[in-house]
């Protein structure tokens, strides 16, 4: 086993390093930057510590940038589709990959109130390295999930030049997960969540394609946790300080409301492959996404937003909606190569399989975290975790 499908590039555990299985063969990194041009940037803002001052800190947050052609692919579509599972959330540019069944632009992934920081941010690098589309139209695609617990989420430390710096630096091959960019502050079934990624090979007769996911996990009740297709949230429940601290603040909480339950949060999923898929095909991939993360246990929350994005790097140069200059405006026509529809169901399991890996991979690659007021989130227990399993395991086979 290759040592990226083990560890980080800052040698953080991943999930096959305490060997969870998982269905599927994975690609060399075993993440979305596996998907040819694909590249995945970050900025991580971690500053100060104690009482919550708005506008001064704690900071815990980011920007994550995913790019489906790179930087220099930047303003040639992709084929895209996209699904909402629960819409108590946002990704901006969806109306748009609806209408078209494209975008064009950086992906960018990070806290909710920074959303507008980062839709200028992508903007202002777009006129800069771009000038062929300074005086056109630009729709940015962001993200976002709620990291208030953990961070001063009303205090703008997010800026545009953040998600500039990310899209700058965005790279292929292995990728930071855990606690970095846009998933600095997030938490997952009441551990310390935030970014997470796998990759899929599809075999497609002689050939052979890419799938990736890439998760901002943010979601989740303690007891729901499922890994390996065991329910181990139970067992690992006895460190659950957002559980009280949700449980304070209801006591706190002014007659006549209610504060959000146990689950409230989100995740942002983003698909890519460089197979040729139409819109409705990416569409299609982007509805098979809650099939994963319902494997790790998820019921859905409704006061979480979990919103989907599927693309396809092929049929490069299809899809746009302007007449290339100079061209005459009749006669013109779009070739698109497809993967037969009943052909895709390969490319319906890669989907859940790395889905289902890269939350788990989420909570792997972490540590436990302390923001704002004292806030503190523990990190999954990998000891405990894996004698769960192994004790889960036996007990099964002895009933068998």
């Amino acid at each position: 086993m290759a040592d990226t499908e083990l560890r980080t590039p800052s040698g953080k555990p991943r999930a096959r390093a305490l060997g969870i299985p998982f269905d599927g063969q994975p690609g060399p990194a075993n993440a979305i930057t596996d998907v040819p041009g694909v590249r995945v940037g970050t900025v991580t803002l971690i500053e100060g510590d104690g009482p919550l001052e708005v506008g001064a800190g704690p900071v815990r947050t980011g920007v994550t940038a995913i790019l489906p052609r790179g930087q220099e692919g930047v303003g040639t579509p992709v084929a895209a589709g996209y699904h909402s599972l629960n819409g108590n959330g946002e990704l901006t540019g969806m109306h748009w990959v609806a209408e078209a069944g494209q975008f064009s632009t950086p992906v960018l992934l990070t806290n909710t109130h920074a959303v507008g920081a980062c839709h200028r941010g992508a903007i202002d690098w777009m006129v800069t390295h771009k000038p062929e589309l300074r005086s056109g139209w630009l729709l940015p695609v962001v993200g976002e999930t709620y990291d208030g617990y953990l961070n001063d989420i009303a205090g703008s430390h997010i800026t545009p030049e953040h998600a500039v710096t990310a899209i700058d630096s965005a790279q292929d091959g292995p990728i930071e997960e855990g606690s970095v960019g846009g998933g600095t502050g997030m938490n997952c079934y009441a551990f310390k969540g935030g970014n997470g990624t796998a990759s899929r090979r599809v075999a497609y007769g002689e050939r052979e394609y890419t799938l990736g996911a890439f998760v901002q996990a943010n979601f989740g009740i303690r007891h729901e946790l499922t890994i390996a297709g065991r329910k181990v949230g139970r067992e690992l429940g006895a460190d659950n300080p957002m559980e009280t601290s949700r449980a304070a603040n209801a006591a706190a909480t002014p007659t006549g409301t209610t504060p959000p339950p146990a689950g409230s949060g989100s995740v942002i999923v983003i698909i890519a492959t460089d197979a040729p898929l139409l819109p409705g095909q990416c569409t299609a991939l982007a509805r098979r996404v809650p099939l994963g993360l319902a494997r790790t246990g998820t019921t859905g929350s409704h006061f979480s937003g979990d919103i989907f994005l599927a693309f396809s790097t092929a049929n490069e140069g299809a899809l746009r909606s302007a007449f290339p200059a100079g061209a005459p405006s009749s006669d013109e026509f779009d070739t698109l190569r497809s993967i037969p529809a009943g052909r895709i169901n390969p490319f319906y399991d890669a989907v859940v399989e790395a889905v289902e890996e890269a939350v788990v991979n989420a909570l792997v690659a972490n540590e436990e975290m302390t923001g704002r007021d004292g806030h503190r989130t523990p990190a999954l227990p990998h000891e405990e975790l894996v004698h769960t399993l192994r004790d889960q395991a036996v007990a099964s086979a002895r009933t068998v």
